[in-house]
């Protein structure tokens, strides 16, 4: 059934929980079915969180439940507010029964024992074999469940009645111990970010879903409470724990006027909070959903492990029947042997482990990260980030705080004074957002009037024009003023009146703590450090100086900084990051193999901008994400050359006749069980380890 679409304007995001789906390589297959149908768009199943995501005009709920149905049977599809964690002991209850049948037909004195031990194979493989006839009948298809059948029954029939069983026991207890560890390890990272909060009190009293709560509401935050939704406070003081956002242990002081964020724990008293927010725009809601759609976007590593498990199993399969049919002809070997031993090859030929670990590690990647203050958009960024050779930096906001503080106005008209140079500078700048413009009035300690403002204009980089009093004032830099200053250290900001240069303002801005600390740690991992920055040359070359910066390049626009990172990206095959404040530097985070933001817990601009933000503003972060980036791939390296070289060594045992089936339910459950565990090493890394 196919479906045209005709206008992607329309289209919509679907989520679903796919219950039961407890094998990656069948998540694969899932994902690359839906894939082929023309209504959907960007599907993705995420095997970390069990959500299969989707784009379309409409919602294909029966349509895309029967298509789940017939490649895998087990699955079932439910809409994302459904309980997904009800108990299933319907496999432990199989397990006891077929264990104590197997025992009274192997090991009682009973009259037809014969038909307990096949009660328990029955008993025990029913199911399997059921998901293997519907998927042969419906997909036409076969998987995991299809070849424990073939070697379970191929053993009975060869009269190795032990091994046959052994296969389907130590397959479903595999199975079940996998299920728990998969369930555990999902835990162990929602556990990271389990930030959500789960109602929200309102000012009467009243308690009510954050979801329901209207802007301009106002909420009662009690001690101990996480704050539901992003606010001001309007009333009370406290300290607010915010280290599940920022991953620092640092307390924060709130008074009213402070603003919020939800996600945040309150630490003392009460506190009344005017939201001004929505849940679905809150910082909350924002980062669970950046975390949880990390991984939807798969990287190269696992985009070859998906291609590579489509052909590892029809070539175990081949070899197989290779094995069966010429182990006889080309050694003494009977048939029987040969077919016992192929039957090996078909249990070993599961690629579960090799699928499993790849995705699942990401995911624990992104979500240590996240614990740690560190957004990663998604497992193809945390793949990248360990290979930067090259990072620019962005200067005001990023390496040093955005704090200017006044030290020097300089006048060059008699007609004017200096606080009338500021005061000018202050009116021009008090319609901008700009970290420099608010140090400007904030040193004009006078109340601003804006209705004598008019035809104010601000030019990107450059500058504001405005009117006052029947005066053209012009602040910016030199060029746009037109002064004919000589350029001292710190950031300079020209005033002109009627095509008149008056004066000019020196801003000093401050070094962030700890930012020459990060950058000498960068440089020891041989990662190159340059900067770009709009200020002077005499400025930047202070602080290049003082943070041990050589390459740094100045007044540089927004587009400069563009041309110039594209240069860089032209010359080079290595990874180059660009590390911006997300306000005026969206381009060149848009064009760097990463953009990394430094916007501050909170900020819209930062979080839409790149593919990585920092949530507090301190670049040693960056070494943090570098090592969860290393760690995280060296756990993926070693579960993949564990599991092919477990697999590929049982099978070469197996044709010497030296390995058996019980070496082969190793070779699959067994290893898959190891893989996960190693996975959830990354949860527990220790950052400067």
């Amino acid at each position: 059934m196919k479906f045209l679409r005709k206008d992607a304007n329309i289209l919509k995001k679907y989520k679903y929980i796919l219950k039961g789906l407890d094998c990656a390589n069948c998540a694969r297959e899932i994902e690359e079915r839906l894939q082929k149908e023309n209504c959907l768009k960007n599907v993705s199943v995420n095997f970390s969180t069990l959500k299969l995501s989707f784009e379309a005009e409409e919602d294909f709920y029966t349509f895309i439940s029967k298509i789940i149905s017939e490649v895998e049977p087990e699955v079932e599809v439910l809409k994302e507010n459904i309980n997904k964690n009800e108990k299933n002991n319907e496999p432990i209850i199989r397990l006891i029964l077929g264990i104590l049948f197997a025992g009274i037909g192997f090991y009682s004195n009973v009259k037809g024992k014969e038909i307990f031990v096949l009660l328990a194979y029955i008993i025990l493989l029913y199911r399997t074999f059921l998901n293997a006839i519907k998927l042969i009948i419906k997909s036409k298809t076969i998987n995991e469940n299809f070849l424990i059948t073939i070697s379970c029954i191929g053993a009975y029939l060869v009269g190795e009645h032990m091994e046959g069983l052994m296969v389907i026991l130590l397959y479903e207890i595999g199975k079940i111990l996998e299920e728990k560890a998969i369930h555990n390890s999902r835990k162990s990272i929602s556990n990271l970010m389990n930030i959500k909060p789960e109602y929200a009190t309102l000012e009467n009293g009243e308690v009510v879903l954050p979801e329901t709560v209207k802007i301009g509401t106002i909420i009662l935050v009690k001690k101990g409470e996480k704050i539901p939704l992003d606010g001001v406070v309007v009333s009370g003081k406290s300290y607010i724990d915010t280290s599940s956002l920022t991953g620092e242990s640092n307390l924060v002081f709130v008074e009213e006027g402070s603003s919020i964020l939800s996600g945040s724990i309150n630490q003392e008293g009460i506190l009344k909070i005017k939201v001004e927010k929505t849940y679905e725009n809150s910082t909350v809601s924002r980062i669970l959903e950046l975390v949880e759609n990390a991984t939807d976007k798969k990287t190269k590593t696992e985009t070859f492990v998906g291609k590579a498990s489509k052909i590892y199993t029809p070539i175990v399969l081949l070899l197989a029947f290779f094995v069966a049919i010429f182990l006889p002809i080309l050694t003494d070997a009977t048939y029987q042997v040969s077919i016992y031993r192929a039957l090996i090859f078909l249990v070993i030929s599961c690629p579960c482990a090799i699928a499993i670990s790849v995705p699942l590690s990401y995911f624990s990647g992104i979500g240590k990260a996240s614990k740690e203050g560190i957004l990663i958009k998604g497992s193809d960024y945390l793949d990248t980030i360990r290979n930067i050779k090259k990072i620019v930096f962005d200067k005001t906001g990023t390496l040093t705080t955005g704090n200017f503080k006044v030290s020097k106005i300089n006048l060059y008209d008699e007609n004017y004074s200096k606080d009338e140079v500021l005061e000018y500078a202050a009116y021009g700048e008090s319609l901008s957002n700009h970290p420099i413009a608010k140090s400007i009035v904030a040193s004009f300690d006078k109340k601003i009037d804006p209705k004598k403002i008019e035809k104010h204009q601000e030019f990107s980089g450059k500058g504001i024009s405005y009117e006052m009093d029947g005066k053209t004032i012009l602040v910016g830099n030199r060029n746009f003023v037109k002064a004919n200053e000589t350029s001292e250290i710190g950031t300079t900001i020209y005033v002109s009146i009627d095509d008149k240069f008056i004066g000019s303002i020196i801003l000093m801005d401050e070094i962030k703590e700890k930012t020459k600390e990060a950058i000498q740690t960068l440089k020891k991992r041989k990662i190159e450090i340059e900067m770009f920055t709009g200020d002077h040359k005499n400025s930047a070359l202070y602080i290049g100086k003082q943070l041990g910066i050589s390459e740094v390049k100045s007044e540089m626009l927004p587009d400069d900084k563009y041309h110039e990172l594209e240069k860089i990206l032209k010359s080079t095959n290595d990874k180059v990051a660009f590390v911006g404040d997300g306000i005026n530097d969206s381009p060149v985070l848009a064009l760097a193999s990463v953009g990394i933001s430094m916007g501050g817990i909170g900020s819209s601009a930062a979080i839409e901008a790149s593919d990585v933000v920092i949530m507090t503003d301190d670049i040693s972060k960056i070494e943090s994400a570098i090592q969860i980036s290393k760690i995280t791939d060296r756990i993926i390296k070693q579960n993949l050359t564990f599991a092919l070289a477990t697999k590929i060594i049982i099978l070469l045992l197996s044709v010497f006749g030296i390995g058996g089936m019980w070496q082969a339910i190793f070779a699959d459950v067994g290893v898959t069980l190891i893989t996960i565990l190693n996975t959830l090493r990354i949860l527990k890394y220790r950052i400067g380890k």
